[in-house]
């Protein structure tokens, strides 16, 4: 076993954190899932305003009653954990240069739009105690730091692991375990969509959601046959980055499990005008 996979290891044998499964779509639904209604993520904090994956924007989000956020990790030059979209500073910040290249004392200097820092992810599960987070691992070199992080700290009820590489999140299932929950990759989901039109298909065991855009390449993936296959898989349906009221009224007609938006203002007023804010 890989020295970096030992801590996630030893921690499958710790209690849960008080956390029990509920059932969903009739089978065991992970911890993490625990919401009585659909659930409203905000993307990046709330994306709209510029300062995407900061403490400032994930306080906003908190304080407009959201309890799920989704950010992305990369890996610093020297191991640290940085909540942050892109693989460089280049975009959004006042800095420059490769994350992955770079130290965590000169990361933390750059600033998003100019004012606000780069969090650690460990600094946003502290300071988000109640919050359950959608983890994009956007970088192998991410991988390990983010499975030793969870396990440290116990939050197997408050993290689910995403990318876009279903091999990277299928090797954090397996240092893991099922106590992680995890989302299909590009392939996971192509799998499910070809089970949709009875098209045999493999798909990795143990995902707990399929997180996907509505649409890809002017192809519709989600449809009613989609959410039909996933529920009956027990996997939920997570719509990801919707920022238009009428889409998240027809996605939530079709029985999606999940939005993902920019527009948390939208999102929570779609939602309570349904109902369904919970």
């Amino acid at each position: 076993m890989p020295r970096a996979a030992a801590p996630a290891a030893r921690a499958l044998t710790a209690p849960c954190s008080g956390h029990t499964a509920a059932v969903t779509h009739g089978r065991l639904r992970h911890p993490y899932l625990d919401h009585p209604a659909p659930i409203p993520f905000a993307h990046r904090g709330g994306a709209a305003d510029g300062l995407e994956n900061t403490a400032a924007a994930f306080r906003r989000a908190a304080d407009a009653g959201y309890r799920y956020f989704e950010t992305d990790v990369h890996a610093t030059a020297d191991g640290k954990l940085v909540a942050f979209h892109d693989s460089t500073l280049d975009r959004v910040t006042d800095g420059t240069g490769r994350i992955a290249e770079l130290p965590w004392k000169r990361v933390r200097e750059a600033r998003v739009a100019g004012t606000e820092p780069l969090p650690l992810f460990e600094e946003l599960l502290e300071q988000f105690p109640d919050a359950r987070w959608n983890v994009d691992v956007k970088a192998e070199s991410a991988l390990h730091p983010l499975v030793d992080l969870i396990a440290r700290t116990g939050v197997w009820d408050r993290v689910c692991v995403g990318s876009f590489s279903e091999g990277r999140v299928a090797r954090a299932a397996k240092i893991a375990g099922p106590r992680l929950a995890t989302s299909y990759g590009v392939r996971g989901v192509l799998g499910l969509r070809l089970r949709s039109y009875s098209v045999p298909a493999a798909l990795r065991v143990g995902a707990v959601a399929a997180q996907v855009p509505e649409t890809q390449a002017g192809i519709r993936v989600v449809d009613r046959r989609f959410v039909r296959t996933a529920h009956a898989r027990g996997l939920q349906v997570h719509v990801w980055t919707v920022n238009e009221p009428e889409r998240m009224e027809a996605l939530l007609d079709l029985g999606v499990d999940g939005i993902m938006t920019d527009r948390i203002d939208i999102l929570r007023t779609v939602l309570d005008r349904r109902g369904a804010w919970a």
